[in-house]
């Protein structure tokens, strides 16, 4: 079972992905956690890369290639293996992702982007995706809140940097994939209080892939 949280900047994705874990395994599963970009030994080089704020003359073309790298090896390393043995893969950003920032907001072809997800991704796609939706503005609030008291660090804040203009892209960018494809997404108000967006979690995992009955 492959499991992504995806959504705009500071909409709570690593929070509300800990309290999915968590009740899984008060439920007697044992997910795998990760995350794109960097949950491999070559994917945090690539991190480093991607979302340092003075690399910010960085082409789209060399920031989508950065990231399909790093997701060939993550499913090399982690995401086929975990998917292959059986367990839950609860993931933070895939492919979607790729398509919103890479395609829809910097203007790559989709269908170039698509064609490469042939090559790297093969057949592995998520079973459910967990769209976090917010308004971009209240979103990067929190985040530079979240900068300001220590929980975030500045070295990685390239995409927070990026005009008004880039976020409503992004944000308008998901709703338009989960439009397309509503039996895979499922839209979580990501505007509530904690409890409330993980009652919204809970309920779409029982209700679109039948399991934590």
């Amino acid at each position: 079972m492959f499991i992504t949280f995806e959504g705009v900047e500071g909409s709570g994705k690593t929070t509300q992905i800990q309290n999915t874990l968590n009740f899984f395994r008060k439920a007697g599963y044992e997910p795998v956690v990760t995350r794109e970009p960097g949950d491999t030994k070559i994917g945090r080089k690539i991190r480093s890369i991607l979302l340092a704020p003075e690399n910010n003359e960085m082409s789209s073309l060399c920031e989508l290639f950065l990231y399909e790298a790093d997701r060939a090896q993550h499913i090399f390393e982690v995401v086929g293996p975990s998917i292959r043995a059986g367990k839950i893969v609860l993931c933070d950003r895939f492919i979607d992702a790729t398509i919103v920032y890479q395609g829809i907001a910097r203007g790559i072809d989709k269908n170039f982007i698509e064609k490469i997800h042939e090559i790297v991704v093969q057949d592995i796609k998520p079973d459910l995706t967990i769209l976090f939706d917010l308004d971009f503005k209240i979103g990067l609030k929190r985040t530079f809140k979240a900068l300001k008291n220590g929980e975030r660090v500045l070295a990685e804040t390239r995409f927070e940097q990026e005009k008004m203009e880039f976020h409503q892209k992004i944000r308008n960018g998901y709703l338009e994939l989960a439009a397309k494809e509503k039996q895979r997404f499922f839209i979580v108000d990501a505007s509530l209080n904690c409890d409330q967006v993980f009652e919204q979690i809970l309920y779409g995992i029982r209700e679109r892939i039948g399991i934590l009955k």
